[in-house]
């Protein structure tokens, strides 16, 4: 069995900076990618938001330069996935997907949270090309556009009132005769002229040439008075809710109802001692690179710490 002082899982940017912290301190960590290298961010295509890229970056470079610096530093990056874990007493037992047995005196968690998609083919097609279920990453792109966002809680309200700042005009695709959010979200979008909802609304599918065109939608979809239509849009927006990548770890770690863990005060700390977490599979509310990075700092930070207590 092979023996870890730091044990990070993800490679997103807080997988990747905490190795940069962890090489840094001598810890010799092990990252283990996940299925995703690079994370969710692989999925978008420029980055703007990130601070040091004036001009904006590709998202896969700006993880490949992450990467290798985590690599300078040290850090053995491993291709494979965590599927297994035993945190009944330290050191801690993990297996990957290749039957390999690791015992680890820290571990960080890292493994980020998978938007939720409505399932239909065009949502790959046009993925980074119209698609996108971030609207504070990519809603830069879609000033003075129209756009269409697909969700009736909290979420799809903030999208939407975010994105009315930005564009002509956004169109919210409800599938319930109602919405689910909050009654001050409500208001904010049903007072808001740049905003329409359609209710009792599906989206079936997209059409475009160089990218996303339009949708498809059925209102009262198998009602007698069912409709079909094309709608015009240059955007459509996913805020049906993101899944934590956490599942391997409910067995052991506190996670909310939603599966995001829980961490101690706004410490990256479990309650595990010596497991800690970041970024967006401990985050519900911020779900941006540069606060996932920097969650990622403070679980090497207190990894760190926590092994010197040890001594």
């Amino acid at each position: 069995m092979e023996s870890i002082k730091c044990l990070i899982i993800g490679s997103g940017p807080a997988g990747y900076t905490a190795a940069i912290y962890a090489g840094r301190a001598n810890l010799n960590p092990v990252l283990y990618t996940g299925m995703q290298m690079g994370g969710q961010l692989t999925q978008t295509t420029i980055v703007e938001n990130f601070p040091g890229y004036p001009e904006g970056v590709d998202a896969n470079q700006m993880m490949g330069e992450l990467q290798e610096q985590a690599k300078r530093f040290g850090t053995d990056i491993r291709f494979g996935v965590i599927t297994k874990v035993d945190f009944s007493k330290r050191p801690y037992i993990l297996i990957t997907d290749n039957g390999d047995e690791l015992e680890a005196e820290t571990i960080i968690i890292a493994t980020g949270a998978s938007a939720k998609y409505l399932g239909l083919d065009d949502e790959k097609k046009y993925n980074g090309q119209g698609v996108s279920a971030c609207a504070t990453c990519d809603g830069f792109f879609y000033r003075k556009k129209t756009v269409a966002v697909v969700g009736g809680g909290d979420t799809a309200c903030e999208e939407a009132t975010y994105l009315a700042q930005l564009c002509e005009k956004v169109y919210m695709i409800v599938r319930k005769p109602f919405l689910r959010a909050s009654d001050i979200m409500k208001k904010r979008v049903e007072g808001n002229p740049k905003i329409e909802i359609l209710y009792e609304h599906n989206a079936v599918g997209l059409y475009g040439e160089n990218g996303v065109e339009g949708a498809h939608l059925v209102k009262r979809m198998g009602e007698h008075d069912e409709e079909r239509y094309d709608l015009p849009i240059d955007g459509f927006f996913l805020a049906i809710g993101h899944k934590p990548n956490t599942d391997v770890f409910r067995d052991w770690l506190e996670l909310d109802e939603t599966g995001y863990i829980k961490t101690q005060g706004d410490s990256p700390r479990t309650n595990i001692p010596g497991v800690f977490a970041a970024g967006d599979c401990a985050d519900p509310h911020y779900r941006q690179a540069i606060v996932a990075a920097g969650s990622g700092c403070k679980a090497a930070l207190e990894a760190e710490r926590y092994l010197q207590s040890l001594t």
